[in-house]
């Protein structure tokens, strides 16, 4: 067996609990209805975006100085929308996915060369939009049913005018008085890794999965919590040059996870409201919460999953 292959192996670990929500078809309430006007009204208008030959490590840099997991990429001039870079095309490039073609085959795994790549290279081009004339009802259904975080706004013509992500909807949504909580909502089959795992190892496991962040659990206690986002601030803060003593990006991506495990670290419990739970993630300005129950993690509530949940209701 490969070194890589078993580190996979190690940091794939999946925590299953009980869960309770019924994941069926969504079905759009009348508070959505009341709540229907124009998206604008709840979108980002000044969006910052980046031309198609902007470089990779110049996208990421604006990425993390900006506290973006997005970035939409649009003609210099015109600005019609061409593409998005997302934190996860990011940990893709880095490692996770196939984008990493472009590290290890066109620059023979120099990091240093692969960054200066235009972000045209690893940018996802098939992008889901919605109008300026979309009702907030539309993007809750696209970002439920497409699990899409954030959707960028063009007019007729192509040209980006804003962007609304699930917190932006989430901030409309959770003002509804919910009974349900947290352990009604919560995602309680996880896959967890440790704080040992390489980072590229995670980066694979978040692709391969579909997820933005993981748990980190030593001991069955949990650790911390690694997301997409800590690993592309990981190079947008040039953190990982400083690092680097061959040039190879395996110098880097090589590191344990806990190399990139902040300190704080907030929780929720199974019985707490997913209006209180929504409310910590607004003034946090943080995406999940692990659930804490006896000191055991549990499960996770995510942004999506309280979308999704108000949704329902």
């Amino acid at each position: 067996m490969h070194q890589n292959e078993r580190s996979i192996k190690q940091g794939d670990r999946l925590l299953k609990m009980q869960g309770k929500l019924d994941r069926g078809p969504v079905e759009f309430k009348s508070h959505i209805v009341q709540q229907e006007g124009e998206i604008m009204a709840i979108a980002t208008h000044d969006v910052i975006s980046v031309p198609p030959t902007q470089s990779i490590i110049g996208a990421v840099e604006i990425m993390t100085n900006h506290g973006f997991r997005r970035l939409p990429v649009t003609d210099a001039g015109t600005k019609k929308l061409r593409g998005i870079i997302t934190s996860g095309d990011i940990i893709n490039f880095l490692g996770g996915g196939d984008k990493h073609k472009l590290v290890q085959v066109r620059h023979g795994g120099n990091l240093l060369a692969a960054v200066n790549e235009s972000v045209r290279t690893i940018m996802t081009q098939q992008i889901t939009t919605l109008s300026h004339e979309s009702r907030i009802s539309d993007a809750v259904t696209t970002i439920v049913k497409k699990k899409i975080g954030g959707l960028p706004i063009v007019d007729h013509e192509g040209v980006l005018n804003g962007i609304v992500t699930e917190r932006d909807v989430l901030r409309v949504l959770g003002a509804e008085r919910s009974t349900l909580k947290v352990e009604d909502v919560m995602s309680s089959s996880l896959r967890v890794t440790e704080p040992d795992c390489p980072i590229a190892t995670v980066a694979h496991d978040m692709i391969q999965y579909r997820f933005r962040r993981l748990p980190v659990v030593s001991d069955d206690v949990l650790y911390g919590m690694v997301t997409a986002t800590d690993i592309m601030k990981y190079l947008g803060s040039r953190e990982v040059f400083s690092r680097l003593t061959t040039g190879n990006i395996a110098d880097v991506m090589g590191l344990p996870v806990r190399t990139l495990v902040a300190g704080d670290l907030f929780t929720t419990t199974p019985m707490q409201s997913i209006n209180q739970a929504a409310r910590e993630m607004l003034t946090r300005n943080i995406g999940a919460l692990p659930v804490i129950e006896g000191s055991r993690l549990i499960g996770l509530v995510t942004e999506f999953d309280l979308v999704r949940a108000f949704a329902k209701e």
